[in-house]
């Protein structure tokens, strides 16, 4: 029997059925936790290589946790290494005359001499600051990676130097996961109690080092300039625009005194912190709670929305003087966005998670092509059951973590993706996304 998509909220699961991940459509996956689960993580900017391509890699995070009591939460700092994975080729180069070869190639995939740069599971190393209250939100600041900022359920926002933690982690050469069973009792650099509520919306600017903006449930949003490396003066008189929660914020990446907020009052605002505290253009952007937004750093005039009602957005601003910036609109997710987030790769390629525990990849550039899909077809020699209702722009879906809440793609490693959920993270890198950079031969 032919192997079938499954399609969440579509396709209902018979008794005695089960669903199986295909490893063959991952270069790389590998699942982790720290204990409680996080609502919000970064990866953090290491020195290792700014292009990396070849397994195995080694990565950085900062991560805060959602824990049953408030003082039991903290904020991770951890190190994950030999995170292994398999080069592809997307077609088989040439197709192979016997049968038995080409059934079995699906579980030689699984072989470990297949596997690149060693096998085994990937070594976890963390080391834990005591938080008071839940984290909602936690940010790396780009230029100064061991520098991060936290939100609090307690209605703090918080500044942390992580660089003794980072720096003992960068030292180690352990070749077994360590997790933390002491947590440190660090002070933060700052810690700001002038917002009215608790929040999510959180953001450092990318041209600006140390330039931050906050926004809380009670509509204010507040600018952080910094005064030193370790000092910051906060205005105490916020950015009012939105009729509520602000949920999300986003830096210009070409305008280093623009920024753009999205609200559960539905619309997105643009401000401009030499015009005052008003916005310098709102718009309606869905018909529900805006949730999250991503501004594209490659194609700057593009910012991505991703609704409660499950949609998602993408926004021209050159448009705006027009009227209706949408360019593009999509209906795919059934429950509320909780993420989105443009490649820092590929200008037309966005990732998007949602509470429907699915975490999809778009590519904005793709259509419908049928003589493609024949000729991909005749190539593998074997039908591709796809949904016939799919949008052509639909690279990938992956799924199996439960309430997903947060996704990033790695910087400084094209195509790899990181993901949270009430049960964990996912560190992913679909066999599909292809990356620019020449391939080096394999």
């Amino acid at each position: 029997m032919p192997t079938k998509v499954w399609q969440p909220g579509v396709d209902k699961l018979e008794e005695g059925e089960e669903l199986q991940c295909d490893p063959s459509a991952y270069n790389s996956l590998h699942a982790f936790h720290i204990g409680w689960p996080c609502l919000s993580f970064d990866i953090v900017r290491d020195t290792l290589g700014l292009v990396r391509t070849e397994f195995p890699h080694q990565v950085y995070f900062v991560a805060g946790t959602q824990a049953e009591k408030p003082t039991w939460n903290s904020i991770g700092i951890f190190k994950v290494s030999n995170i292994t994975g398999k080069r592809r080729e997307l077609v088989p180069s040439k197709p192979t005359d016997d049968a038995d070869e080409e059934s079995d190639s699906s579980d030689s995939d699984e072989d470990s001499d297949d596997e690149v740069g060693g096998s085994g599971m990937p070594i976890l190393q963390l080391r834990k600051v005591g938080h008071e209250g839940c984290v909602n939100r936690i940010r790396a600041m780009n230029q100064n990676p061991h520098i991060c900022a936290s939100w609090g359920d307690s209605g703090h926002v918080q500044i942390w130097d992580f660089s003794s933690h980072l720096n003992a982690l960068a030292e180690s050469e352990a070749d077994v996961s360590q997790g933390a069973s002491s947590v440190f009792n660090q002070a933060p650099l700052v810690k700001f109690g002038g917002h009215k509520d608790e929040g999510y919306a959180l953001d450092w600017s990318p041209l600006v080092p140390g330039r931050l903006v906050s926004g809380d449930c009670k509509n204010s949003i507040h600018l952080w300039e910094p005064t030193s490396g370790s000092t910051w003066n906060v205005d105490s008189t916020p950015f009012i625009g939105h009729a509520a929660s602000v949920e999300d914020l986003q830096w210009s990446p070409t305008e280093e005194n623009v920024f753009a907020s999205c609200s559960v009052d539905g619309t997105i605002a643009i401000w401009d912190t030499r015009l005052g505290k008003t916005p310098a253009a709102s718009f309606k952007a869905h018909d529900a709670d805006v949730n999250v937004i991503s501004w594209n750093r490659l194609a700057t005039c593009m910012l991505a929305s991703g609704c409660d009602d499950g949609t998602f957005s993408i926004h021209d601003l050159r448009l705006l003087k027009e009227g209706d910036s949408v360019v593009a609109h999509f209906e795919y997710h059934k429950h509320p966005v909780t993420s989105i987030e443009w490649s820092p790769h590929e200008a037309s390629t966005l990732a998007v998670s949602s509470a429907d525990c699915q975490l999809t990849i778009w590519d904005l550039s793709l259509e419908k092509d049928e003589e493609e899909e024949a000729e991909f077809k005749a190539k593998t020699k074997e039908q591709v059951n796809a949904p016939e209702d799919l949008p052509p722009q639909l690279l990938f879906v992956h799924q199996g973590q439960k309430d997903l809440k947060e996704l990033h793609w790695h910087a400084q490693i094209p195509g790899m993706i990181v993901s949270t959920a009430a049960d964990g993270f996912n560190i992913l890198m679909p066999s599909n996304i292809q990356s620019t950079l020449p391939s080096d031969g394999a």
